[in-house]
């Protein structure tokens, strides 16, 4: 693993990223993979603002609702879920088809009489324009030709201003993909015309709900601890992205890169209002440049950093609902959807781990024995178009030093009772116990070859004076891992600011792994940093609930 990577990559301080207690920020930290389920949808195309961090309000175009949905958000735990009637959002709803079954979707234009048509392609599906008569899971059946239902455009057929057309398709390739404007593709795209179908499996295998998996195993042992009635809420979609025994996940969480050149949009924005007669002009009556390009506005989910890490549905980004910040335990497989939604590459590293790829498009990645092969990533660099699913994977491995702080002795010389059996492949597992899924081949390693307080001597790193250190509300004040490292770690001698009430390291203290863009314009919004592709990845213990209900 290159959990490493955030001390030689940030030098000193990254070990108060990597100990980040992050209780503050946890606290906001939806995400998931959050959509609209069901075998028909109406869509509408239209126009409306965006914000962004730097205070600017972006006149942009995206899919919405054409009436508000009842009853079909998922995952079903969502509280707070919405697709506004008439409105956009950018991205457009997440759709949740499962495969084999036969979707309609049916889109309004509602964009300016300036704009023109405008319609959308389902790369990867055989679509029908009209409804699908006779299909089955191996054949996308026949048309039924609907009168009055779109115009002939250069790539599918397109809805007039006002009008609509209908498209039908049997659902296949289990995993992640695109929708997007087939109309003036330079315009309509860069303007917010996209989003992401997911389709989940017919069926997965049997072993992902086995009673010997990790997750399982801890989600039972929760309950009891804590003497819950009902189990804690599962937030995935399925339970694998495929149906083979390696494509099973405990956690999901969608990404959708996308870039934004405010010239495009005010051009757009001014000539909204020109009077265009749809007869004369069915492709509209707007002149935009779309070239020489020039973003400088990196998106994930219609969001820029900070702007990211707040909740899904947050209601101060109305029609920017979706989040990115990925939060997980220790040992868990995360599932990460991948989505490539500009014009643009974008080479995004995550820290702490490689990504092992398992589909692109839609199609699994299996070697001659059917076995997952798709490489390990150390950037996953998203391609216009190109979608991916990857898994990822926490677990402290190869730090070399306890992440949990336990020692050999306690303050007063008397024997620890921490213990890692190893019984998980090398990794504790008693799910009773607030280390579950620690490696234990560095348990009770110090950190600190000088410590600061009573942890043993002769580990890898020298940690500064944590009284020099020490700084920030998020931070506190020990680099391990867990809502009583501080006492495992330093005894009754509090480290400063231990014990702040910004964060209480009794509660959470979890660590906080920043994900980014590698290019470094691209951690700007609008040439400010910190901003634009940035997220942080939160790893909390066990004890910890991740609750991402909205």
């Amino acid at each position: 693993m290159r959990a490493m990577n955030s001390i030689s990559r940030m030098g000193r301080t990254a070990l108060r990223a990597i100990g980040l207690s992050v209780a503050t920020l946890a606290a906001n930290s939806y995400a998931a993979a959050p959509g609209i389920s069901g075998t028909s949808f109406d869509l509408v195309a239209a126009a409306g603002y965006i914000s962004q961090p730097d205070g600017a309000s972006i006149y942009s175009w995206g899919y919405g609702c054409t009436t508000e949905p009842k009853g079909r958000f998922v995952p079903a735990v969502l509280t707070t879920a919405r697709c506004s009637a008439g409105d956009m959002q950018l991205p457009g709803p997440t759709l949740v088809v499962t495969e084999g079954t036969t979707v309609t979707v049916t889109l309004t234009n509602k964009l300016p009489p300036a704009a023109g048509r405008t319609s959308i392609l389902f790369p990867g599906m055989d679509v029908c324009v009209g409804d699908l008569i006779g299909a089955t899971l191996t054949s996308p059946g026949t048309c039924n030709a609907i009168a009055g239902n779109g115009s002939p455009g250069l790539l599918t057929q397109e809805a007039a201003t006002n009008g609509t057309v209908r498209y039908s398709f049997v659902a296949k390739g289990p995993g992640t993909h695109s929708y997007y404007s087939g109309t003036q593709g330079d315009l309509q795209v860069e303007m917010g015309l996209f989003g992401a179908l997911i389709v989940l499996p017919q069926t997965v295998p049997a072993n992902c709900g086995s009673s010997s998996n990790p997750t399982a195993i801890y989600r039972a042992a929760y309950v009891e601890r804590h003497g819950l009635s009902v189990t804690p809420p599962d937030f995935r979609l399925s339970q694998a992205v495929f149906n083979n025994a390696l494509a099973c996940y405990d956690r999901e969480y969608l990404f959708q890169f996308s870039e934004l050149d405010p010239v495009i949009h005010q051009q757009a924005a001014d000539q909204a209002a020109a009077t265009c007669d749809a007869t004369t002009h069915p492709n509209g009556c707007m002149n935009v440049n779309t070239e020489p390009y020039h973003a400088v506005y990196f998106l994930i989910n219609g969001r820029s950093m900070p702007d990211s890490a707040d909740p899904n549905y947050a209601p101060m980004y109305p029609r920017q609902p979706y989040n990115g910040n990925p939060h997980m335990h220790p040992g868990e497989i995360v599932l990460v959807r991948i989505i490539g939604q500009g014009r643009m590459q974008h080479p995004f590293h995550e820290h702490a781990n490689h990504l092992r790829v398992l589909a692109r498009d839609g199609t699994s990645i299996l070697n001659a024995a059917g076995r997952p092969s798709g490489p390990l990533l150390f950037t996953t660099t998203t391609t216009p178009g190109q979608t991916m699913d990857a898994v990822f994977q926490w677990t402290g491995k190869g730090l070399n030093w306890d992440v949990y702080g336990h020692k050999v002795a306690d303050a007063n010389g008397a024997a620890t009772t921490d213990t890692c059996d190893g019984g998980l492949n090398g990794y504790h597992s008693v799910a009773a116990d607030n280390n579950f899924f620690e490696w234990c081949g560095d348990h009770t390693k110090p950190l600190e070859s000088k410590p600061f307080g009573n942890v043993g001597g002769g580990g890898p790193v020298t940690l500064p004076d944590p009284n020099i250190l020490a700084n920030g509300a998020w931070y506190s004040g020990s680099p391990y891992f867990g809502p009583d490292a501080n006492m495992r770690s330093v005894g009754p001698t509090p480290i400063p600011p231990f014990g702040t009430i910004a964060n209480d390291p009794g509660s959470e203290a979890g660590f906080a792994y920043m994900w980014h863009s590698h290019n470094e314009r691209e951690i700007t919004t609008n040439n400010i940093f910190p901003g634009g592709m940035m997220m942080m990845m939160l790893v909390d213990p066990w004890v910890f609930l991740i609750d991402e209900t909205n």
